[in-house]
């Protein structure tokens, strides 16, 4: 077998570089039920460090319409918003794949429509997946992308670009809402979707559908019993003012920021910096 084809078996999570990440790595990993992190990232730098650190997924998210842009939802970022950024990404990585959401607006009209905006991510900014949003309702959509030859990663429950249909930030699928959403895994699942992101729904109900389904669920608000786990970047690191409640802060990047800008600010009116250590002669 070539090593273009080959299937790692080493962990996904740390694992080697020489390669791309691969849905074929991703697949192999449920079959070894590991479970492994995705984090979003929007520039060179950034991706580079998560990268370095063996992030095996990284996701140019819609969110950067809040975190990059600083509009209060994802649905104005547009398609020219998030190439540059997945470009960046790419550029800024080695091993993770990269995973490009389709913002709102660039896909749901029509399969040709999302097959458009998937080419545009692919051909201009290099991204190897994209995302979509929406269960039953985007089937032609997921087929038509999966028979062009672009891996698809799905999205159910609590779906941003959703939210003014949700009428607001809510948990999905309690009650009878579970069972059309695991319909709609499923389905996702034969139409060729490589993995499907469970977004704010209840912890058993998602165990129930990652046991059901042989491609890897990826969980947000989940509970811990998903494949994978995915964070927004800025809210792992605590610059996000008031995150919400499946956020764990790993750190105080917003304090420490403030603590060293302050620093920086201070002994430039102090005249302390720059010193003849950082002056030329």
């Amino acid at each position: 077998m070539s090593s273009v084809s080959a299937v790692s078996t080493s962990a996904l999570y740390g694992g080697a570089a020489g390669r791309r990440v691969t849905v074929r790595d991703i697949a192999a990993a449920k079959e070894r039920h590991e479970k492994w992190p995705m984090v979003t990232a929007y520039d060179a730098m950034t991706a580079r460090v998560f990268d370095e650190a063996g992030i095996p997924v990284l996701l140019v998210g819609d969110s950067a319409a809040m975190v990059v842009y600083g509009y209060d939802s994802t649905l104005p970022v547009t398609v020219d918003d998030l190439i540059p950024l997945t470009a960046a990404v790419v550029r800024g990585s080695s091993r993770a794949m990269v995973v490009a959401d389709l913002p709102f607006g660039s896909y749901q009209a029509s399969p040709q429509q999302a097959l458009e905006t998937a080419a545009r991510f692919m051909k201009e900014a290099g991204a190897h997946a994209v995302k979509l949003e929406g269960g039953h309702r985007v089937l032609p959509q997921v087929e038509m992308l999966v028979s062009a030859g672009i891996p698809v990663m799905a999205h159910l429950g609590l779906t941003p670009q959703s939210v003014n249909a949700f009428g607001g930030y809510r948990v999905q699928g309690r009650g009878q809402a579970g069972d059309e959403l695991m319909a709609d895994a499923k389905a996702l699942e034969h139409a060729g979707a490589f993995a499907v992101v469970l977004e704010c729904v209840p912890s058993d109900l998602a165990a129930r559908v990652t046991t059901s389904l042989s491609i890897p669920t990826v969980g947000i608000g989940a509970g811990p019993c998903t494949d994978a786990q995915v964070l927004v970047w800025q809210d792992l690191m605590g610059l996000t003012p008031q995150p919400a409640k499946f956020v764990k802060k790993y750190f105080d990047l917003a304090g420490e920021m403030d603590r060293a800008v302050r620093a920086y600010a201070d002994e430039v009116v102090s005249g302390v910096f720059p010193t003849p250590e950082h002056s030329y002669r």
